[in-house]
């Protein structure tokens, strides 16, 4: 799956060779290493929950920057001997990971402030926590505002013909793009595990492009060869931040949504730290700050944000989590084959 946040970015592999003479010179004293995304997500996770861990501890922070997918794919090689110690992956991935078992529990004892996490953020299974989450986020309809002046409302508004040839939707390439199609399977109504219907729809679309990364997104509305379609709030922000004259809506049929999750390493090497780090993500200040700063609809309790950030959360200023449509991603994984299958017969073919 491709993750929304890319390959690591030149920044943060930067950051990550500032921090690797660290790790070697610290690795004794016990630094406290952290899987975490490239780019300003890695930026964020460092200022909202590394460095305040760090202050409150004096044990460094040495991140392991990299996608869900490969983060997996990196715990998995060192089952054995893990050397990451806590690690964010994305929904469906997680789960995947938890399947690996390359997980360990989160109990209550070891992380506190688990009983401030919001119910939907918990995810449990007969083996317990295997992922708490620190932030949602949500693909919506973003559009153009010089091309498009009122704010779409629909999406099926997409479809409309003085949009031919500037709509862009994720493809299966996309983590998002899977998810996608049970989101339109849900609005439109389709019979109960028929896609069929979903399918024909998007074969009636004419698209810009169908995108397979969050960057070809971005690229597709900052160059004008999109001016309406699916972007997550994270994506879509980050432009309008840049001068871009990009909008962003909850449209009336609601939004997709997923988080960012955090999770203990199976054999830890430095498993009470591991939890003190996890412990310190659950906090208001760092639900806020990340709210502020990517736009993360607050996984934990009590969190107030400002104004102008309430309106760039995934559920839009008035909204809430109930408002999101998460998923089953057991069931997701279950049919993601026979989903891309038909997808690459259908559509990418076509």
């Amino acid at each position: 799956m491709a993750r929304i946040h890319g390959l690591a970015t030149a920044s943060a592999l930067a950051l990550a060779a500032t921090l690797a003479p660290a790790s070697a010179q610290d690795a004794g004293k016990g630094a406290l290493h952290v899987a975490w995304y490239g780019g300003n997500w890695g930026d964020a996770f460092k200022t909202c929950v590394a460095d305040p861990f760090t202050k409150a501890t004096g044990v460094p922070v040495v991140p392991e920057v990299g996608t869900s997918t490969v983060t997996l794919s990196k715990l998995q090689q060192q089952k054995d001997a893990p050397t990451i110690d806590v690690a964010w992956m994305d929904g469906g991935v997680s789960e995947l990971a938890e399947a690996a078992g390359v997980l360990e529990p989160i109990t209550q004892g070891g992380v506190p402030n688990l009983s401030a996490a919001l119910p939907q953020a918990v995810y449990e299974n007969a083996n317990g926590i295997y992922a708490v989450g620190t932030g949602y986020y949500s693909l919506g309809l973003t559009y153009n505002t010089k091309e498009i002046k009122a704010p779409p409302t629909s999406w099926n508004d997409l479809w409309k013909p003085e949009y031919a040839d500037a709509v862009t939707i994720p493809s299966p390439a996309n983590s998002s793009g899977v998810p996608f199609l049970f989101f339109l399977h849900k609005i439109w109504n389709a019979p109960a595990g028929d896609f069929g219907p979903v399918f024909a729809r998007i074969k009636e679309l004419k698209p810009a492009l169908f995108f397979d990364s969050s960057g070809a997104a971005s690229n597709a509305y900052q160059s004008g060869e999109a001016i309406i379609g699916a972007h997550f709030n994270v994506g879509a922000f980050d432009l309008t931040a840049k001068g871009l004259p990009i909008g962003f809506t909850v449209p009336k049929e609601g939004v997709w949504a997923t988080d960012a999750r955090l999770h203990l390493v199976k054999n830890a090497p430095r498993k009470e730290l591991a939890q003190k780090f996890i412990d310190t993500a659950l906090t208001t200040d760092a639900s806020r700050c990340l709210a502020e700063k990517l736009y993360l609809g607050p996984s934990v309790k009590g969190v107030t944000v400002s104004q102008e950030t309430a309106y760039r959360l995934p559920w839009g200023v008035d909204g809430t989590v109930e408002n999101l449509f998460l998923l089953d991603w057991n069931e997701v994984n279950a049919k993601r084959a026979a989903l891309v299958d038909t997808w690459n017969r259908e559509i990418a073919r076509k």
